[in-house]
C-alpha cells in the first residue's frame, strides 16, 4: 500500500465499523482481462463479486442482454465507443457526425440495458484542433443529442479524460453550465486527475450533484522513468487519498455505481479480479 493511503487508512475504525453507503460495484468492459465471450466474461466477474458492468456501445446487444440475464449483473453505464477516433472536435463535419451517430447509439444500447447514463469523452483538444474549437464543436453535437437522450430516459455523462480539454472542476462546471441540460452531467474519473489536475476530493465539492456516475482508479505518486510510461498501480497502492474522495462524494450526496477502470491484468481471471473488487469494498468502507 503507498505510503499517503497506508497512512490514511491507519486509524482503522474496521471497515466493519464504517457506516455503509449506497455504493455498488461494477467493472468496465473493456478492461476485463478475461478470455472468452460476454457470457464466460459476465460470468467471471460476477464471480469475482461485482454487481454491474459497463458495456462499451455498439456490442452485440443481443449478446450482452442475455449476459445481463443469465448472470444477474446490472448495466452500470454504457461507454460510447468512437468517441476518442470519431471525436465531436473534429474539423471535418462528416467526422463529427460519425460520432454524433456512435452516441446516438449509445444511448439506445443503454436504454436497451437499464442503464441510465453513457460516458462520453466530448472531444480532443490537439492536432489542429484548440481548446475553443473542442469547446465550441462539442457543445453544438451533444446538443443535438439531448432530445434522444430525454426521450430514452438516458443521460449523457462528460468524462475527464487526457484530452488536452477541461483540466480543472471549474472548466468542467462551466462547460455543463454551456449545456445547460438536466440530461447532461458528468462521468467522474477519479485517477484521471491524479497529481496534475486533482485532488480529486475538490473536483468532487465543486461538482456536487452533477456527478451521474464515477471510474474508481488509481494513479502513480512517482513519476515514471524517462522514456518510460507509468504504470497504472492496483487501487489502494497510488497517490489517491481515498477517505478524502469517499467523505466528498458523502457530501455531494453520491449513491449507486462506483465503476472500476483498472488495467486489464487486475481482472486477468476469477481471482485477479476477486481482488479488485475486495480492493473496492475497501475503499467504499473508508
Amino acid at each position: 500500500m503507498g505510503g499517503a493511503a497506508a497512512a490514511a487508512f491507519a486509524p482503522a475504525a474496521s471497515a466493519a465499523a464504517a457506516p455503509k453507503r449506497n455504493l455498488r460495484k461494477a467493472i468496465m468492459y473493456s478492461t476485463i482481462g478475461v478470455k472468452g465471450s460476454v457470457l464466460q466474461k459476465f460470468r467471471a466477474m460476477k464471480e469475482a463479486g461485482f454487481e454491474g458492468v459497463e458495456p462499451m456501445g455498439a456490442m452485440d446487444r443481443d449478446e450482452v442482454l442475455a449476459a445481463f440475464k443469465e448472470t444477474g449483473l446490472k448495466a452500470a453505464s454504457v461507454c460510447d465507443h468512437i468517441h476518442w477516433v470519431k471525436t465531436l472536435s473534429a474539423p471535418d463535419e462528416g467526422t463529427r457526425k460519425l460520432g454524433l451517430d456512435g452516441l446516438v447509439h449509445s444511448l439506445h444500447d443503454a436504454h436497451a440495458y437499464g442503464a441510465a447514463s453513457v460516458l462520453l469523452v466530448p472531444g480532443v483538444a490537439r492536432d489542429g484542433v484548440s481548446y475553443e474549437q473542442c469547446w465550441e464543436r462539442s457543445i453544438v453535437e451533444i446538443k443535438k443529442a439531448i432530445p434522444v437522450a430525454k426521450e430514452l430516459g438516458v443521460k449523457i455523462s462528460i468524462e475527464n479524460v487526457g484530452n488536452n480539454f477541461i483540466t480543472t472542476p471549474e472548466q468542467a462546471k462551466d462547460y455543463l453550465d454551456a449545456i445547460n441540460s438536466e440530461w447532461v452531467g458528468w462521468h467522474f474519473d477519479i485517477g484521471n486527475v491524479g497529481a496534475k489536475y486533482g485532488p480529486a476530493e475538490r473536483w468532487i465539492q465543486v461538482l456536487g450533484k452533477r456527478i451521474v456516475r464515477i471510474h474508481v482508479k488509481d494513479f502513480s505518486a512517482k513519476p515514471a522513468a524517462a522514456g518510460a510510461r507509468s504504470e497504472r498501480p492496483k487501487l489502494l497502492d497510488g497517490g489517491t487519498n481515498w477517505p478524502e474522495v469517499m467523505k466528498a462524494l458523502d457530501g455531494a450526496g453520491y449513491q449507486g455505481w462506483g465503476i472500476s477502470e483498472q488495467p486489464g491484468n487486475q481482472a486477468a481471471d476469477v481471482e485477479t479480479a476477486r481482488d479488485l473488487a475486495q480492493r473496492m469494498d475497501k475503499i467504499f468502507a473508508s
